[in-house]
């Protein structure tokens, strides 16, 4: 069962990512493109403007999760190597901190007290990152597993309305853009709640408003600045 939470534990941070990122990817090219063909109704023009914000998009979150999980798992690995040095100079004050974090939890003092030394004497350190600090020394995030899934789901993600943006008429463009970027929002936003373990009404709702909003927005932009322009 502890190989199972752990194996679950591993995957959570890449597949948060990989949602997040295909979310990200579906939104903002799709808001790119829409703003563009508010416009122009070039289709290479559409093109351009909707393979940069890939690109971009892309290389930005993947860098972006590389920089925050890496951030983190410094922190965690910082506070493992402080934990390590406590339990070697003084176990006997570790020993009664993790004694408080029992009894902090609802044991009693000498359940809490036997409780400590029991799991002390199987793995100290192990014992002392899980009730105090909620770390699993083999379980630490992947900076660049997080990295290449957020890289590959934002790639996915924005495939959605571009190729839908390219293979339609110019009449149709927009609405089926608008259609396909929905209907790929209704899917993370369930993958979402699926991973967080929230509600999926409220998940698929929030990105499917977020999306239409944004993509509304700056249609009605590219409309606004085009005529202008032109």
């Amino acid at each position: 069962m502890q190989d199972k939470d752990r194996a679950s534990n591993a995957t959570l941070n890449w597949l948060r990512a990989a949602v997040l990122g295909a979310n990200d990817g579906i939104v903002s090219v799709s808001s790119i493109i829409l703003g563009v063909a508010g416009a122009t109704s070039q289709k290479h023009t559409i093109f351009i403007a909707g393979l940069a914000g890939l690109v971009a998009g892309a290389f930005s979150m993947a860098v972006g999760e590389y920089v925050s999980v890496s951030s983190q798992s410094d922190a965690e690995k910082a506070f493992i190597a402080r934990e390590r040095r406590r339990l070697r100079n003084d176990p006997d004050h570790e020993l009664d901190g993790l004694t408080e974090a029992y009894v902090a939890k609802g044991a009693s003092v000498e359940t809490a007290r036997q409780m400590a030394r029991e799991v002390s004497a199987k793995d100290a350190l192990a014992a002392h990152l899980d009730i105090e600090l909620n770390i699993d020394e083999n379980d630490l995030n992947n900076p660049l597993q997080a990295a290449i899934a957020s890289f590959v789901s934002f790639t996915i993600g924005a495939l959605v309305p571009l190729i839908a943006a390219l293979s339609t008429s110019r009449h149709a463009r927009v609405a089926v853009t608008f259609v396909a970027v929905l209907i790929a929002l209704c899917i993370t936003g369930y993958l979402s709640a699926t991973v967080g373990t929230a509600s999926r009404r409220r998940a698929i709702l929030r990105v499917v408003v977020g999306g239409a909003v944004a993509m509304a927005a700056t249609y009605l932009v590219g409309r606004l600045f085009g005529a202008a322009v032109s």
